[in-house]
């Protein structure tokens, strides 16, 4: 009996390959996913492009050819202009992705403008994907008998559609959810009769874009079975014209019958989906159906996903209408730690990525994880989502510090210390992390800067006093003996464990203690109270970095030079 630990990855990846050995769809697995670039893609989408690919992974490692294959629905309609983007882009709604402007210029089209920073992301994430544009494959025709078994079987088609057109749309836990499933492209087919309402051509499977202007605000008003030739009518342009199916290339068909058609022409395997094509009468669902009783294929096998949130988020630097993308969350994680939130739960499970004071905890739930998991003997679930999460069978292991140090220790010296390198190395070295150089504690220390700088609200962040405080001035007889005491027993140099001594001792010094005794009630209570005031008189605050860490980047002449009274 094996002793390998399994998770959901491993069940999805027995699933697809039980589906390929049975569908006979080519010489390799696919798994699958498509995403629509109308706008950032953000860290919900990120689980649409995750989840096949930690299945394609897990196949690869027991040697199953795979492909992981990408859909980007390029080709589906600009629906609204968002904030931030000029009201005169409302004359593009109902034109492709890939036809719209890029309103600020850096790439061909709308669709490119959101694709490239994705591509980015995977990259640093260790994602490859065999991509393909739905634009490219519709226009060039690959699809083109495909198009035309659709509308050959119209009428079958509808009565599938319309067994499930009245089931219940999925509900919405949270405002941020609420949105994202009105935004779906889920439910368009819902309520578009591509022939008008009161047209004998009803819902027709296959929406033309207008020759003209470009949109797909058309209504059919002829088809010819024949001669495959199809008559519209503009309502944006008022424009009159008709396209045969057999040779022409000038629309695709809705979308709940083109997710089938693709799954039967791609092979695919195994694809997830979210929330809003996972309930009864949903894409899936009704895909189902669709692929078996008109594409002649079988649905892959199939896990719904859960919602993916965000929280304490401050600015956000390449996301519009601040919604987090995985660009954004790699300013601040590590790419192994951005893999493991997602492979670690199972898919159905939402949760929140939490940009507040919650990473530092998160880099210490990491950092336990990677010392668990480099014992053998304690080799479990948790430590096999840190294997998946740490290498792929291409890159190899993700990039990852040399050395660690806490992220709390680099975020509060990259804090202090203004970013300065030299004094960065200098506390490290001081605080027991021995390196070579700031490289070593790359790409980590780069990500604590930025999360002080771009996630910790500026009342929150150290400011160091430039001058001695007038505070100094007016100390009671306990605090100036506090601080004599403590300027009279500082280390030089300033050394971590010396230091901790010294500020956690002064208190027992005064009321004639030892420093290795252990405190009693009075002394904790003193030490909050020197703690608090010497945070006034370094930091202008009550509270800031742990004392030792700012005691060492501020270095001796800086600390004497503000505690020491005129």
């Amino acid at each position: 009996m094996s002793t390998e630990p399994t998770d959901w990855v491993t069940r999805a990846a027995d699933d697809a390959v039980r589906h390929w050995e049975q569908s006979g769809s080519g010489d390799l697995v696919t798994v699958a996913s498509g995403a629509s670039p109308s706008g950032p893609i953000h860290l919900g989408n990120l689980r649409e492009f995750l989840t096949p690919h930690f299945v394609a992974e897990e196949l690869r490692k027991r040697g199953v050819p795979v492909r992981h294959l990408h859909s980007w629905d390029d080709y589906d309609r600009f629906r609204k202009v968002p904030a931030g983007v000029p009201a005169e882009w409302a004359e593009h709604i109902g034109r492709p992705l890939t036809a719209v402007p890029d309103p600020w210029g850096c790439h061909d089209s709308w669709a490119a403008h959101y694709k490239a920073p994705l591509r980015a992301a995977l990259a640093e994430l260790g994602v490859e994907i065999v991509e393909v544009s739905q634009t490219e494959h519709y226009r060039a025709g690959v699809y083109r008998e495909q198009v035309l078994h659709a509308v050959r079987n119209r009428d079958r088609i509808e009565a599938v559609l319309a067994r499930y057109r009245t089931k219940a749309a999925p509900a919405s836990d949270n405002a941020q959810e609420a949105e994202e499933l009105a935004d779906s492209v889920a439910g368009e087919d819902e309520d578009v009769a591509t022939g008008g309402s009161a047209s004998p051509w009803g819902r027709f499977p296959f929406k033309p874009y207008c020759r003209d202007c470009g949109r797909d605000t058309t209504t059919i008003t002829s088809y010819d079975d024949e001669t495959t030739d199809l008559a519209y009518h503009c309502n944006a342009c008022s424009f009159d014209g008709v396209t045969n199916l057999a040779t022409q290339d000038e629309g695709k068909l809705v979308w709940k019958v083109d997710w089938p058609m693709r799954w039967a022409y791609e092979g695919v395997d195994f694809e997830p989906g979210g929330l809003d094509h996972s309930t009864p009468g949903s894409s899936y669902t009704v895909g189902k159906e669709l692929v078996k009783e008109i594409f002649g294929g079988r649905a892959p096998s199939y896990v719904a996903y859960a919602f993916v949130g965000f929280a304490g988020m401050q600015k956000m630097s390449s996301s519009a209408g601040g919604v987090p993308t995985a660009a954004d969350a790699l300013r601040v994680l590590e790419a192994p730690m951005l893999r493991w939130l997602y492979v670690r739960r199972q898919p159905k499970q939402a949760f929140n990525i939490d940009f507040g004071p919650e990473v530092v905890r998160l880099y210490d739930e990491w950092d336990s994880l990677t010392r668990k998991a480099a014992d053998p003997a304690k080799r479990d679930a948790q430590v096999l989502a840190h294997e998946r999460a740490v290498s792929t069978a291409s890159a190899g292991v993700l990039p990852r510090p040399a050395v660690t140090v806490p992220f709390r220790l680099l975020s509060s010296v990259a804090d202090v210390t203004a970013g300065s390198h030299e004094l960065i190395s200098r506390v490290v070295t001081e605080s027991g992390y021995e390196h070579d150089g700031v490289a070593d504690l790359e790409p980590r220390l780069s990500k604590a800067a930025t999360w002080m700088t771009d996630y910790v609200p500026a009342e929150d962040r150290t400011t160091v006093r430039t001058t001695p405080s007038e505070r100094l001035s007016s100390l009671s007889e306990e605090e100036s003996q506090w601080l004599a005491t403590l300027l009279e027993n500082l280390p030089s140099p300033f050394e971590l464990d010396a230091v901790t001594s010294v500020i956690y001792g002064v208190p027992k010094l005064v009321r004639g203690l030892a420093l290795d005794d252990a405190p009693t009630d009075e002394v904790k209570a003193d030490q909050k109270a020197l703690f608090k005031l010497l945070y006034n008189l370094l930091v202008d605050a009550d509270r800031g970095p742990r004392l030792p860490t700012l005691f060492l980047a501020l270095g001796p002449e800086t600390v004497r030079g503000l505690l020491t009274p005129a």
